[in-house]
């Protein structure tokens, strides 16, 4: 199962916390150690009372500005592979992605000019820039997530590899874009704060809808739990600003979620334009309201897509790194723009220019915002 204590905390983008601890289950993005009130922070960050850890936790910018030094081939931010959880190591198919706009609060739906589902309740636009980025993946020659290609799984990779035999499988460029559906479940009101454990139910409730009954129609899949305006998912506010898990992680708060269709990739995505420069607001560009939207939503795929059931798959196992327990994801987490492997710009063919963060690379021993495509 590959160090199971150390699986992160479903990749949270954190906002406002101060210092790096491992956090065990899911993987998260936090939000940068404050040089003032407003920058974003790292929620696996954060041991305090009260707050859960999770695995593959994404670093505050201060620390993860910090940290990011290494020259040799092989340095304290290498990852290595973690044998696989229930057979998985990464998500070796075409990525299918399915938005899942969880709660009424989202409000009423339309359609907008881009044939994407459109809320009342979304003030800042970002159930049209989630839809578009990701039928954007993988069209017009982006290379951004090609990053991904490196990475792989199978029986032919030992556990504790640093890199692929070339019989393994590997994670294949995404072409044509990786939106596989949406779906509006205003059935109820969004929790005020969902559990984790209510947040992978939903994403068994999906798996139903989209006709997704066998693990094998999950081997693939990633539903992405879009919470409304207002609410605080898994107590998220102040401490991160998203994360990926799966079903099966005991360490989500209120347990693992019983799945009949297969281990589930999900993620939990507030609405973290609420958090402003907390979750990235502004962070590449001005106003840059979904900058951190964008890049969360990347830095969760990204994470996903290399280690799917967290921490089977590609995780920081050097125990001495600073970066011990982190993805590829967090490991570039809250560079600047304009500084080697910072947070950029990156254009998806028609489908719209998005604010992205880079994510580290083995082969090349950087983090990178372009990648080679190998597979």
């Amino acid at each position: 199962m590959g160090h199971p204590q150390q699986r992160r905390a479903s990749h949270k983008l954190l906002a406002g916390i101060a210092s790096l601890t491992m956090i065990t289950g899911a993987a998260f993005i936090a939000a940068q150690a404050p040089a003032s009130a407003s920058t974003p922070q790292d929620a696996s960050q954060a041991s305090s009372a009260g707050q859960h850890t999770r695995h593959g936790e994404f670093p505050t910018l201060g620390h993860a500005n910090a940290a990011k030094t290494a020259t040799a081939a092989t340095g304290p931010q290498t990852l290595s592979y973690g044998g696989g959880i229930d057979g998985i190591g990464v998500q070796s198919g075409h990525s299918k992605v399915y938005l899942v706009f969880y709660g009424s609060q989202w409000g009423t739906k339309s359609t907008d000019s881009n044939g994407n589902a459109k809320f009342t309740g979304d003030s800042k636009g970002g159930a049209g820039a989630a839809q578009q980025m990701f039928k954007g993946i993988g069209t017009g020659g982006e290379t951004w997530s090609a990053d991904l290609t490196q990475w792989c799984d199978g029986p032919n990779v030992a556990a504790g590899a640093t890199s692929c035999p070339s019989n393994a499988n590997f994670i294949p460029y995404q072409s044509g874009g990786v939106l596989a559906g949406v779906w509006y479940d205003n059935s109820a009101k969004s929790p005020a704060a969902a559990s984790g454990h209510a947040l992978g139910q939903e994403a068994v409730k999906a798996a139903s809808h989209f006709g997704n009954t066998t693990a094998a129609a999950n081997r693939d899949a990633y539903y992405v739990i879009m919470s409304p305006h207002g609410t605080n998912p898994d107590n998220y506010q102040n401490q991160y600003c998203a994360w990926h898990d799966y079903t099966g992680d005991s360490s989500l708060t209120g347990g693992a979620v019983n799945s009949p269709y297969g281990d589930l990739a999900f993620s939990n995505q507030p609405y973290n334009m609420d958090s402003g420069a907390g979750c990235g607001v502004g962070f590449i560009n001005s106003p840059g309201t979904l900058d951190g939207w964008t890049m969360t939503l990347g830095h969760e795929w990204h994470e996903m897509m290399s280690d799917q059931n967290p921490a089977g798959g590609w995780t920081n196992n050097q125990s001495s790194s600073s970066y011990y327990g982190q993805e590829n994801s967090d490991e570039c987490a809250w560079l600047s723009p304009g500084t080697p492997g910072g947070a950029a710009n990156v254009k998806f063919g028609t489908f719209g220019t998005y604010a992205e963060q880079a994510s580290w690379s083995n082969d090349t021993n950087s983090c990178a915002i372009s990648h080679a495509i190998l597979h």
